[in-house]
């Protein structure tokens, strides 16, 4: 496929932001079944870029004058195609460190005992597209029950969420179970699904030892393919977050996002 993106997010405040720092991720990396032919990111006042520990693209930008509202946009053309492998590069963050459980992803006691048939016994495709299978089965796709800051098991307990909260159970529930496994945040292209524009799921690892990861769509229980488009990983959402920043004033949050993906010939 080659798509189109335009991600744009708008912030407005009832009082000026005296300070504020923002880090973005928000350039797709080439790798497997990813190429970027074009990509451009604008801010309000010039970023400072870098490659952040998990090797995503890092931007980040302070604002030191006061303001009311604040534009950020990203757009560009990637070519996608069917791949769900990824291998680690040599320096990459050890397989091990992602068996940590986060905040996000802890696990309850009853989220374990509910899922306890369907946990993987080995890190294989079969196993884990099981559990997905199971999460989404039991945890509903309902939009404005949650928001970044729910839990695995806030989302469990209402049985309801968004693709955010399926890959915080799936990464909470892998790692119960021994399998290393990270957030991958990015876009998903579906005309019938325009709520799934902005889309989460995982990678688990498949072999510790060569750095291989699998890519699994919990919302959709299936492996990615060439309706995906990655932009980050981390640990959880918080890590591998699109947009993030801390700010001082500004009082009440108002937030507008919007993201087209359109398919060209």
């Amino acid at each position: 496929m080659h798509l189109k993106i335009r991600h744009r997010t708008e912030y407005r405040y009832e009082t000026p932001v005296r300070y504020s720092i923002q880090e973005l991720r928000l350039t797709p990396p080439k790798l497997a079944g990813q190429q970027v032919d074009k990509w451009k990111i604008s801010t309000p006042i010039k970023a400072t870029n870098s490659i952040d520990i998990f090797g995503n693209h890092c931007s980040v930008f302070v604002q030191e004058n006061p303001y009311t509202s604040m534009m950020i946009e990203a757009e560009g053309e990637v070519h996608t195609q069917d791949a769900y492998e990824f291998i680690d590069d040599p320096k990459a963050v050890s397989p091990y460190y992602l068996l940590q459980q986060t905040n996000l992803t802890e696990p309850s006691k009853e989220m374990i005992e509910f899922f306890t048939s369907s946990l993987p016994k080995k890190n294989t495709v079969d196993e884990v597209l099981k559990l997905a299978s199971s999460i989404q089965n039991a945890i509903i796709y309902s939009p404005g029950q949650t928001n970044f800051a729910t839990t695995a098991t806030q989302s469990f307990a209402m049985k309801s969420g968004v693709c955010q909260d399926h890959a915080h159970i799936m990464l909470s529930l892998c790692r119960a179970s021994g399998i290393p496994a990270r957030y991958v945040s990015g876009y998903f292209f579906a005309e019938e699904s325009p709520n799934l524009a902005s889309h989460a799921w995982i990678d688990f690892c498949a072999d510790i030892e060569k750095g291989i990861w699998i890519s699994v769509d919990i919302t959709h229980a299936c492996l990615i393919d060439a309706r995906h488009i990655r932009l980050a990983i981390g640990r959880d959402y918080y890590s591998a977050a699109p947009v993030k920043g801390v700010r001082s004033g500004g009082g009440k949050e108002e937030l507008s996002a919007s993201i087209s993906i359109q398919q060209l010939s």
